[in-house]
């Protein structure tokens, strides 16, 4: 087991009728930012809940964040929070919106001249603005860790930052809140919240009983109840243990004292940023590739999940191996996404392309820090 220390300060409030708790949580005094999307937060009731809520304070709202952030949207946000001496930020929304709020937070009291440098340079962010999480989609546990993604669409770019200063002071979960969420966002919010997992377990074996097992338990959750997630979405039981899976997938339970991949994620980014994907859509197609060329390397973790969560017993390691690859793509077909980039119609140069810009940017990911530009390419290409 690998040395590590744990920390996760946010404060997690769950259940029915629990958005109300926005009014006592953050002082009278504060002067509050509530950052929104495009406008679902409207239709499924939580604005309302939220304005409610406070009422009694001094609050303004930003609306526009998209899907996978801009960089220029948040800055404009950045500057509504200036202009109203900002000291607090609600985030209602997702990931995106979540993650666009944490580097709001960051950025209000930044004071030079290129604020992009904070998502590049991690170590540049030493203060923040307080910020809690209203949850109305479940996928990325940005909720409750202290990552965050954003893109700059008009240079390409799109990168992870992640600081103790990103943790939100607290966080609410409504199950009910996503009772009208559409099919596609539950799909995607499922297979995340598994690679959120695979990500911290599927390297090598013997590094933690605990964390494995419980790597495991929740993987095993996951396949459980995603079937129902899509068949049965306004059940409270259902969606309530969705809900609390996505935040425990990613909240640095199941990482600890663990080696740890990302890879996945790391060259995913490739088909958000230049072909448009859906995060979850890029996972779904990058990870069984992945595993296919990193079968050696991965194998005798391979085998262990191909055991303990599809209860497979027949076969060597390497059958178990080929068989725990089927069963997940089986499972990310069956939860609705594709697994080949054909699928979505990405042509066959794009190997290339997303070669070149990972060759320029020299960047190496995975547990052994072995998947580069080369390596990347031998994955794309097999994901075709």
């Amino acid at each position: 087991m690998e040395n590590f220390t744990f920390e996760n300060p946010t404060k997690l409030i769950f259940g029915k009728g629990t958005i109300s708790r926005l009014a006592t949580e953050i002082a009278p005094e504060k002067r509050i930012m509530v950052c929104y999307g495009g406008g679902s937060a409207k239709r499924n009731g939580v604005y309302q809940q939220v304005k409610d809520a406070l009422k009694d304070h001094f609050s303004i709202e930003f609306w526009g964040i998209e899907p996978n952030p801009d960089y220029d949207t948040v800055m404009k946000a950045v500057a509504l929070a200036r202009q109203n001496d900002i000291d607090y930020l609600v985030a209602v929304g997702g990931g995106s919106v979540i993650d666009a709020t944490k580097f709001i937070a960051h950025a209000i009291p930044y004071d030079g001249e290129d604020p992009w440098q904070l998502a590049i340079h991690n170590e540049l962010i030493t203060r923040s603005t307080p910020l809690a999480v209203v949850l109305t989609l479940p996928a990325t546990g940005s909720e409750m860790n202290h990552r965050g993604v954003l893109s700059r669409r008009r240079t390409k770019e799109k990168v992870s930052f992640i600081t103790p200063f990103s943790f939100p002071r607290f966080s609410i979960l409504d199950p009910e809140v996503t009772y009208t969420l559409p099919r596609k966002q539950l799909s995607n919010g499922i297979v995340d919240s598994f690679m959120h997992i695979m990500e911290q377990y599927m390297t090598t074996t013997g590094n933690s009983v605990l964390m494995d097992r419980w790597a495991e338990g929740a993987l095993l959750s996951l396949i459980e109840i995603g079937p129902k997630v899509l068949e049965h979405p306004t059940d409270y039981d259902t969606m309530a243990n969705f809900m609390l899976c996505t935040t425990m997938a990613l909240n640095g339970f199941v990482g600890m004292g663990v080696p740890q991949d990302w890879a996945t994620h790391r060259i995913g980014y490739e088909l958000t940023i230049l072909y448009g994907l859906d995060h979850a859509e890029t996972l779904a197609v990058v990870f069984p590739a992945l595993l296919t060329i990193l079968k050696e390397q991965k194998k005798e973790k391979l085998a262990q999940y191909a055991e303990r969560v599809w209860h497979i017993q027949d076969g060597n390691t390497d059958q178990k191996a080929d068989k725990a690859i089927e069963k997940t793509v089986t499972f990310f077909r069956q939860m609705g996404l594709r697994t080949r980039m054909s699928e979505y119609g990405i042509p066959a140069e794009a190997v290339d392309i997303i070669y070149q810009r990972l060759k320029k940017s020299g960047a190496v990911y995975g547990e052994k820090k072995n998947v580069d530009a080369e390596m990347a390419r031998a994955i794309f290409a097999q994901s075709l």
